[in-house]
């Protein structure tokens, strides 16, 4: 089934590239309008024994943190969403848990488990975490940066459209790089605070059940469904 409204999706590739291709096979007009782009980041892994899991908010930290994540194998691995569960997998990691909300729920989670000593996998830029009980050690191996809109993002923004948005930072940039022309776009976040994050002003919000691409492209789908006013 088609869909009457075009789809925008901005995050940094590959992941960006991913969420366009399944949004085209639901029947989507998808348009890959990249706003960041990632690179990885010289780090050393740390000694194994110093920490009891791994938490893993991104797939990006796995996809670039490069050979040292092998050192890290044996530490099991709490990962945000299935899309970064199954890239910690891919890379040989043992996931204990994959979480169904953000970050702070499967913090929660992990410390009701006992887990005391946390070692978080994570970008150069990240949203603080409140730890509870336990000590988490941020560890940034990979930076997403901002880019310049491609020549089509005016174009894109001058019409009705969904706006996706895969995290606070994404969310907060694609807010400035829309400004006044949000009261015709609507937005679908992957989580409750990356929706606030967007701030108001805009046609329809719509929020996905759980913190994955399969559940974002649902939102927006409930968005077609309804239209915009």
């Amino acid at each position: 089934m088609k869909h009457a409204l075009p789809l925008i999706v901005t995050r940094a590739d590959p992941g960006g590239a991913a969420t366009a291709a399944r949004a085209r096979a639901m029947g989507f007009d998808a348009r890959h309008l990249p706003l960041f782009a990632a690179r990885p980041l010289e780090w050393s892994a740390p000694d194994p024994a110093e920490f009891d899991a791994l938490l893993l908010t991104s797939a990006q930290a796995v996809r670039l943190a490069g050979p040292g994540l092998a050192r890290l194998a044996d530490l099991p691995a709490y990962a945000v969403g299935a899309a970064t569960a199954a890239a910690a997998e891919a890379a040989g990691l043992g996931v204990a848990m994959t979480g169904k909300a953000d970050a702070q729920a499967l913090i929660e989670a992990m410390t009701s488990r006992d887990v005391a000593r946390i070692l978080w996998l994570c970008g150069r830029d990240r949203s603080a975490l409140d730890a509870r009980e336990a000590v988490l050690t941020a560890l940034p191996v990979y930076a997403v940066e901002a880019v310049e809109p491609s020549a089509e993002w005016a174009v894109a923004i001058a019409e009705p459209a969904i706006v996706l948005a895969h995290s606070a930072r994404g969310a907060a940039r694609i807010a400035a790089l829309t400004g006044a022309v949000r009261a015709h776009l609507a937005i679908a976040a992957i989580s409750a605070s990356v929706a606030g994050a967007a701030g108001g002003g805009w046609a329809a919000i719509a929020i996905a059940a759980q913190p994955d691409d399969a559940s974002l492209l649902a939102a927006a789908h409930d968005l077609c469904q309804k239209g915009l006013k």
